[in-house]
């Protein structure tokens, strides 16, 4: 597939609206990138599907477990394994943690291999404090299967009742949309997902949303005028009703969601098409963002810790104050640390990557 560089600038919106949201932001401007920040990764992964899959499920497939499950295990195990290092060096720690005031802590052995098995075997178990986003993986990954088996069964219909096939995306997101409902006004969880399976549902919605845009974005207005119409819609909705793909989210919730999220990320699309037609730096930057969000989902939170040390100096704050998840809250609505949090939060992973493959690439050519 020919390669779609407004997509890649979406996704670095995303990672980097999502980095924001991370650094204890002013809450009026998380409660807009909430929105519909998350929703563009799964609506950006629909895009990309294709109906060939149809009758190659095992390429598909593969692709999934090579791209979500393997990098997701990999990095899971290895935070894994430092989590009682991270204790020793106080970057983690029993006094300091969340906002709501939960802490983490050691890991007895018993909890390294319990950790470890779910790790592998229902994609949990990863460490909260210090690779908190990486429920994105799982999501992911059960949605865009989900979405595959889901229209592998209507297209079987369909073709048996000589139905038309173009509305199977759109019956796929209406079903979908219903199982939401269902769930959050039941209060039912999908036992066998990790955190109860609202996100792998919302995330089918819009993966299956990702796939329809793609048919039909060419017929889309991207006039300055309807994109401003998008923000003040959303913004809108961040003020008077705010939702986001918590876990944890209510029918009220739920119902709110749909229309920020799509809005958001048509917002963000026609924004991203401006950049896409420019040939300069900040294209070029964003491009490579985009095509590089792993290693920002897997580092930015372990970057932070270097702006915490700069926060523990500039206000005299005590040392385990480092271990504060996300990142440190004490001041953080009177000043301006956000900023160098998400700043350092996207860049130092991206310089890391830069780096790691140019020396990499490197070493190759010298053993050939």
């Amino acid at each position: 597939m020919k390669r779609n560089t407004t997509i890649s600038i979406c996704k670095a919106f995303a990672i980097i609206l999502m980095v924001i949201g991370h650094a204890d932001a002013p809450d009026i401007l998380n409660a807009f990138l909430y929105e519909f920040h998350m929703p563009i990764f799964f609506i950006t992964a629909g895009y990309f599907f294709s109906t060939k899959y149809l009758n190659d499920e095992a390429t598909f497939i593969k692709k999934r477990i090579k791209g979500l499950y393997y990098p997701f295990v990999k990095w899971s195990v290895f935070f894994l394994i430092i989590h009682n290092l991270m204790f020793k060096l106080g970057i983690l720690n029993e006094k300091f943690g969340n906002c709501s005031g939960g802490v983490t802590h050691p890991y007895s052995w018993h909890q390294i291999e319990q950790n470890f098995w779910n790790i592998f075997t229902c994609m949990g178990g990863y460490d909260q404090f210090l690779i908190g986003a990486f429920w994105f993986f799982r999501a992911l990954l059960v949605a865009s299967i989900l979405f595959l088996v889901l229209y592998k069964i209507l297209n079987h219909i369909a073709i048996k009742k000589n139905w038309n096939t173009k509305y199977i995306p759109f019956s796929i997101i209406a079903f979908v949309l219903l199982i939401a409902a269902w769930k959050t006004s039941e209060g039912l969880n999908v036992i066998s997902l990790i955190q109860g399976g609202y996100r792998d549902i919302m995330g089918t919605f819009f993966f299956g949303i990702g796939f329809i845009f793609k048919q039909y974005h060419k017929k889309l207005n991207k006039d300055w005028w309807l994109t401003f119409i998008y923000f003040i819609i959303v913004l809108l909705f961040s003020i008077y009703f705010t939702s986001n793909m918590n876990w944890r989210s209510d029918f009220k919730e739920f119902i709110c969601l749909p229309i920020p999220a799509i809005l958001g990320f048509l917002m963000v699309y026609n924004i991203s098409s401006i950049i896409d037609k420019r040939n300069n730096w900040f294209k070029k930057f964003m491009v490579y963002c985009g095509e590089n969000t792993l290693c920002i989902y897997v580092f930015h939170i372990v970057s932070f810790k270097l702006v915490s040390l700069i926060k523990i100096w500039y206000y005299d704050l005590d040392y385990l104050q480092i271990g504060c998840h996300m990142v440190i809250h004490e001041h953080a609505k009177e000043d301006f640390f956000w900023i160098l949090y998400s700043i350092v939060g996207v860049s130092i992973p991206l310089i890391w990557n830069y780096y790691y493959h140019k020396i990499k690439k490197r070493l190759a050519l010298n053993h050939s």
